[in-house]
């Protein structure tokens, strides 16, 4: 099978020949990877079975050093601890009034085609994802901030919905074109999910965010595609919702949120998951051996009949011992039928 065949499979809940996996780091995880010989080694030879470099939001753009402005004109500082997302410097939306004077921007077509067609071009054996990140509810919550967003839910439910509109609208011109390109995957990031719980509630999420994400859902579904959703945290009370309204796969996967062997027969032919392997607590704490342990047993508990895509919980973050990932990685190649 090619790596491609075993992420279908595993969305199918069919028993792969090899284990699916795939393993993203943050940029300063994979300088420290590379600057050592056997992390470089490793990854040199690492089978990830997804390649994700079809960006569906346009790149951003260094204003001055260290802080970035993106296609909505939010400036992102990244001169701290975080040099891949960092923290928001600006707020663009002040009250709901203020959404009448903001210039909301037009799609990059050209960047899009550029993006989809270098991807579909270089086809290989792995499956081909198209990655809307910042999808909705993060996207909005960067305009206006969080906790103005959460009030207006209670104070402006009207001006919520708008503006959820016009972000979905946004993003539906975007995956309407990534559906011109020979590409497997449509991955939305959305993070909704609290250590434990929603950040806005159930009640609100069904509101203000189900709608225009089963909106997103069926045009890239329509078009052929496997749906994956990105969101961190504790998202149980929506699961079956979002298995409803279309997903396919959903990532991250938690352990410390979601016990795999409670898990597991739950979602089991219904929901493939990605993760499995903690990024929050075992990655960076565990000793090597313990990683492997880990890695074998959340192996064991969740690969069986497919609907599995062993991964890490999150892009790996810097705080991890490079052994560790080692660990984590030789286990992942160990793993065959």
């Amino acid at each position: 099978m090619t790596n491609r065949e075993r992420i279908i499979a595993a969305v199918k809940f069919q028993q792969t020949d090899k284990l699916p996996y795939n393993v993203d780091l943050t940029s300063q995880m994979k300088e420290k990877m590379l600057a050592d010989p056997k992390g470089a080694e490793c990854w040199g030879k690492i089978n990830n079975h997804m390649s994700s470099a079809a960006w569906l939001n346009s790149p951003q753009k260094e204003v001055k050093s260290g802080h970035f402005v993106d296609e909505f004109g939010v400036v992102w500082n990244k001169t701290g601890a975080d040099k891949d997302i960092g923290v928001i410097d600006n707020k663009l939306i002040s009250s709901p009034d203020d959404f009448l004077k903001y210039d909301f921007p037009k799609v990059d077509e050209d960047f899009i085609r550029r993006a989809c067609e270098w991807e579909a071009n270089r086809k290989g054996d792995n499956a081909l994802v198209a990655d809307l990140g910042f999808s909705l509810f993060e996207r909005a919550w960067t305009l206006c901030s969080m906790e103005d967003l959460l009030c207006y839910m209670i104070t402006d439910p009207d001006f919520v919905h708008e503006l959820m509109q016009k972000i979905t609208d946004y993003n539906l011109r975007k995956v309407e074109i990534s559906l011109e390109y020979d590409i497997d995957i449509n991955y939305f990031g959305d993070d909704w999910g609290q250590q434990k719980g929603l950040i806005m509630g159930p009640a609100h999420w069904r509101e203000f965010i189900k709608p225009y994400v089963k909106q997103m859902y069926d045009k890239a579904k329509g078009g052929g595609r496997i749906i994956a959703q990105h969101s961190c945290g504790d998202n149980s009370e929506i699961l079956d919702e979002l298995i409803e309204i279309g997903l396919d796969v959903y990532q991250t996967f938690q352990p410390e949120v979601y016990p795999l062997e409670v898990y597991k027969p739950i979602l089991d032919n219904r929901l493939t998951i990605w993760g499995g392997i903690s990024t929050q607590q075992d990655l960076p704490n565990k000793t090597p051996d313990e990683i492997r342990e880990i890695t074998k047993n959340t192996i064991d508990i969740m690969w069986k009949n497919g609907g599995f895509i062993a991964a890490p919980t999150h892009a790996v973050p810097h705080d991890v011992p490079v052994e560790n990932l080692i660990a984590m990685i030789e286990v992942f190649e160990s793993y065959s039928r």
